[in-house]
């Protein structure tokens, strides 16, 4: 892209990221209908109709850019229509996702039932459609959380080492809720690389975090990225292709200079910013950071999910219970990424950003991996990705409530350590008894134990005290209480003092 001439947004052609020729690149369509029980994903058709002669995604052309960013963009509506002016040839219809005779109407989805125990269940009862999965974004079910005794906690809510525990247990639960589709959760291996220590870009969340903390010590989200969210809300809502448009190069590059040098100290000049930039630079934020946001390796087993073809309430529930798994810096980051994204979506009508537009958008700079894939291998990747993004906005209100049932174990868990905690001294004193009761019978320690009754309480002394024997100096041993400016030479002292 070359330097544009101007210095407000307008002034800003509106190019799209990529050379044209990319942008023509075929688009993946997913075949209507049922797949039958040994199909996966693999027989994937393409929208111009081809497909290899084993049924496998045909390699697309090679391009400088990734591609899933080469997907063409078709603007539709919410409802899945075309906009007005669309051709035929382009748009998309209704009939290419949408199955018929779906019903509308919410589902009631549960929070106090262990979610690998109804994914157990649910086989025997028939419940779910291998179709299901080809439901696109405006077909998705609405679900509606049955209420609980004690009301819905957010994960925000809990204390640090309540949500340490819910992690575990998340996790714990979603390999069981893979197993039910024997489906094994292995973390594939993943390029550790080290993030900058400094500055915006590439430095990970954790370190922003510890920085803005300095400023404000509740913060839970990088103050920069709330910057950035705020900058495209004041004015870019309603601009068109907002998270599709590359903005000036230069500028770009001179803002995330400046960035790095100024914002910790508070002095980067925010009002010269444009929102495109703003916008540009949101998607490097993502893309730079030293792990991805969301956990890459997960992808093969949703992959496989899919595949498997279970209903999207299992599919959200997997996607739930890794959401409860990820750091506490990644969920509260991706929790406002999500409900920013949500504005955006609100202004569908003018920005032509639709669930399905900003999902395929981001996908590549919330889920990437520096290992190396083939071009079907990177496809189903980003079409997995971009789906598992189109559930987090669809079901944002819901998504990051912690499951009842998580949290009854960690209150059981809770009450059990209190339980110990308490029986603790009486077990302590049980097991010291004991061990005097052993020593006491034994022939080789009976003896000292006789010329030192004072062993008997050698764990009774208090914290910082020690007790030494010096059987030369004296028959009694003595106890010590130490300090950081205690030497030997001093305890020795009080021997010969005593002595």
């Amino acid at each position: 892209t070359k330097d544009w001439p101007g210095d407000t947004c307008d002034d800003h052609p509106r190019q799209l990221d990529g050379p044209q020729e990319e942008k023509e690149l075929p688009g993946v369509l997913k075949t209507s209908g049922s797949l039958p029980d040994d199909a996966s994903l693999n027989s994937t058709t393409l929208s111009d109709g081809s497909q290899d002669e084993e049924g496998s995604l045909a390699v697309p052309r090679s391009g400088s850019m990734s591609i899933l960013e080469a997907i063409p963009d078709v603007p539709v509506r919410s409802n899945g229509s075309a906009e007005p002016g669309q051709s035929a040839q382009n748009a998309v219809s209704d009939d290419d996702y949408l199955e018929k005779n779906i019903s509308s109407e919410a589902e009631e989805l549960s929070f106090e039932v262990s979610y690998s125990e109804m994914v157990t269940e649910a086989p025997k009862r028939n419940k779910f459609k291998k179709s299901d999965f080809k439901k696109e974004d405006y077909v998705l079910p609405k679900f509606i959380v049955q209420k609980t005794r004690f009301g819905l906690t957010e994960a925000g809510d809990l204390s640090a080492e309540d949500m340490k525990k819910i992690r575990h247990l998340s996790l714990i639960e979603l390999t069981a809720v893979f197993d039910a589709f024997r489906i094994q959760l292995k973390r594939n291996k993943t390029e550790k690389v080290k993030g900058r220590d400094n500055g915006i870009f590439g430095v990970p969340l954790t370190v922003l975090l510890d920085n803005d903390r300095r400023k404000d010590p509740g913060v839970k989200v990088p103050l920069v990225l709330q910057k950035f969210f705020e900058k495209v809300e004041e004015s870019g809502l309603e601009s068109e292709g907002i998270f599709r448009l590359s903005g000036c190069t230069a500028k770009v590059k001179q803002y995330r200079e400046e960035l790095d040098a100024k914002f910790n100290a508070d002095k980067f000049k925010w009002d010269k910013m444009c929102h495109r930039e703003a916008a540009v630079m949101l998607k490097a934020f993502f893309r730079e950071l030293p792990t991805s946001l969301f956990p890459v390796e997960y992808i093969p087993a949703f992959i496989t999910l899919m595949e498997r073809g279970p209903h999207i309430r299992v599919q959200f529930q997997a996607l739930h219970l890794m959401v409860m798994a990820l750091p506490d810096a990644n969920r509260d980051t991706a929790q406002a990424l999500m409900t920013f994204f949500n504005k955006v979506i609100a202004n569908e009508s003018k920005n032509r950003m639709s669930i399905w537009n900003i999902s395929t958008i981001m996908a590549p700079n919330l889920f990437f991996s520096r290992s190396k894939h083939s071009d079907c291998e990177e496809l189903l990747l980003a079409n997995t990705a971009a789906h598992i993004i189109r559930l987090m906005l669809k079901y944002q209100e819901i998504l990051w409530k912690v499951p009842s049932f998580l949290i009854t174990q960690v209150r059981r868990m809770n009450e059990a350590s209190m339980q110990l905690k308490k029986q603790l001294p009486s077990v302590k004193k049980l097991l010291r008894r004991k061990t005097i009761e052993r020593g006491m019978t034994s022939p080789k320690t009976s003896k000292v134990l006789q010329k030192s009754p004072s062993t008997r309480r050698m764990s009774d002394v208090p914290e910082g005290v020690i007790r030494v024997h010096a059987p030369l100096l004296s028959k009694v041993s003595m106890a010590i209480q130490l300090n950081s400016q205690t030497k030997a030479k001093d305890i020795m002292a009080k021997f010969q003092y005593e002595n």
